[in-house]
């Protein structure tokens, strides 16, 4: 039984704060549907809004000559998973469309989902000797909520098509909306349980409930709600209060580090990350407990993408060339054979490496400049990793015993400091083209969890006096603008990205 006469206070605001936040998510999940916003498009005549601005900056798409079709399926990254579903569940295969006469450059027809317009999608590969279309999206989240669909299209003879709207809705609620919900319970454990002052403990909740990028992703169908969720329950096992250490513990960390890496690729640095200490300083429990529980979705990740295409390999390694993405016709080979740089837009950002990680990071899409509130995160990981080395060394002094937590806070603190650059720099090394239309650097939004954590020292030092709460205020509202600037449609620009193009400093 806790002596602190505010707890019960804290506990309060927990599930008041969270309660709202997961409300929120849920309405406007139920409200979710793809508008064309005007102002994204060519002005119709010389007179309309808009058209007298700098040529750069006039939207290039046109307004459709009919009414497009109702749907709350948001762009090609979600269409792109949803075509998947639908073909499992009522066509029982993995390929969502095919091309007649593939060989031929010129002479050929594509049919199938992914050439509707409902479900129309950049996010597409074609097997080049088949002809036949697939997602390039990792298989096994969507064959996890095909299963759901299977049972909502034969026990209630439900369709994507006739009943989009609560087949979505039921769906994403599962598969969103319902994690979410259970990954804030467990962050509040976790922020109670280590933060040392009433301020800190509720500025982390308030900015795990309002403040980051993965709120504007709860309405659509992504791996990054999942991903984020799922890395909340691998490190709550080995960081809860009266964590013992055992090797059920282990499991169950390792089962959801795996499932996160299975849906968000480069959280496999997670799962390296979670399993060396513990192999260090408890190899009984890593290789009996955390490494069954890791290779049981990562198995399930393989053994669904060999089913899909073929072989082991995901769909993403195909990207950079050949005939899987640069097809005759395909969207990435025209516009890598545009002849004007300037005119390729994000998927092909046309700037040096330098520039491209000063944006991730404090530019249009940056994980500082958008969400602010970690800075002060890098400051809360910097005292972690300075208390780890005796934690550390009281693990290894301790490794034969065979109870007891393994894992504490500082040392999580130094897995997100050396994860997060790892991922950082694959991005930069490997990518250009910022993840797309989207609100922000959505393939970081995994370690999100990682970085409310880490929170917790610097929140806990601003707290003690009244400019750091004011500052820590700050920080926190612009993070809250980034996650709700996008209230609609997560698939689109950062506010800081049009903010920059209108005043003329970049243009894509």
């Amino acid at each position: 039984m806790t002596t602190d006469p505010a707890a019960s206070l804290r506990q309060s605001f927990y599930l008041l704060v969270g309660t709202a936040a997961v409300a929120i998510g849920f309405g406007k999940l139920v409200g979710a549907e793809n508008v064309f916003e005007p102002s994204r498009y060519r002005p119709p005549t010389p007179a309309s809004y808009g058209a007298d601005r700098d040529p750069g900056l006039v939207p290039r798409r046109t307004w459709p000559v009919e009414r497009p079709e109702p749907t709350p399926m948001f762009g090609s990254n979600d269409r792109s998973r949803w075509a998947t579903v639908k073909a499992l569940v009522e066509d029982g295969t993995y390929s969502v469309g095919h091309r007649t006469n593939f060989q031929s450059q010129t002479d050929y027809a594509d049919t199938g989902i992914i050439f509707r317009p409902d479900y129309e999608s950049l996010d597409k590969v074609m097997r080049p000797d088949t002809g036949k279309f697939y997602s390039s999206k990792p298989p096994l989240l969507p064959t996890l909520v095909a299963g759901g669909y299977y049972a909502l299209h034969h026990w209630l003879g439900w369709t994507l098509d006739r009943d989009r709207w609560p087949v979505v809705v039921i769906l994403l609620t599962l598969v969103n909306i319902v994690p979410f919900a259970v990954a804030l319970g467990l962050l509040a454990k976790l922020i109670e349980a280590h933060g040392r002052t009433d301020f800190g403990r509720l500025f982390a909740f308030t900015v795990a409930a309002v403040g980051t990028c993965v709120t504007p992703f709860l309405t659509t169908f992504t791996n990054h709600v999942p991903a984020a969720c799922c890395v909340v329950c691998a490190v709550y096992p080995l960081v809860r209060r009266n964590s013992n250490g055992s090797t059920g513990e282990a499991l169950v960390s390792g089962l959801f580090a795996g499932l996160a890496a299975a849906v968000d690729l480069p959280a496999m640095a997670l799962v390296g990350g979670l399993f060396v200490p513990l192999a260090v300083t408890r190899p009984r429990e890593a290789v009996l407990g955390f490494l069954p529980g890791a290779l049981v979705p990562i198995g399930a990740l393989l053994y669904c993408n060999y089913t899909a295409i073929g072989q082991l390999e995901p769909a993403y390694s195909e990207f950079g060339g050949g005939q899987w993405y640069e097809h005759a016709g395909s969207y990435w080979k025209q516009i890598k054979a545009t002849a004007d740089p300037t005119g390729r837009g994000l998927d092909f950002a046309n700037e040096p490496k330098d520039v491209y990680a000063f944006h991730l990071s404090f530019g249009h899409h940056g994980w500082f400049s958008l969400t602010p509130v970690w800075l002060l995160g890098v400051v809360g990981l910097a005292i972690q990793a300075a208390r780890c080395g005796p934690d550390f060394g009281r693990a290894w002094a301790s490794r034969r015993q065979t109870t007891g937590p393994v894992w504490t806070v500082p040392l999580l603190g130094v897995l997100a400091i050396v994860v997060s650059a790892v991922v950082f720099g694959f991005y930069v090394w490997r990518s250009s083209n910022y993840g797309g239309s989207t609100c922000c650097a959505r393939w970081l939004l995994w370690l999100t969890p990682l970085w409310v954590i880490g929170l917790l020292p610097a929140a806990d030092w601003a707290g003690r006096s009244a400019p750091g709460r004011v500052l820590a205020a700050l920080l926190l509202g612009v993070s809250t603008v980034s996650a709700f600037y996008p209230a609609s449609n997560p698939w689109r620009n950062p506010w800081l990205m049009q903010l920059g193009e209108q005043l003329g400093y970049f243009r894509y």
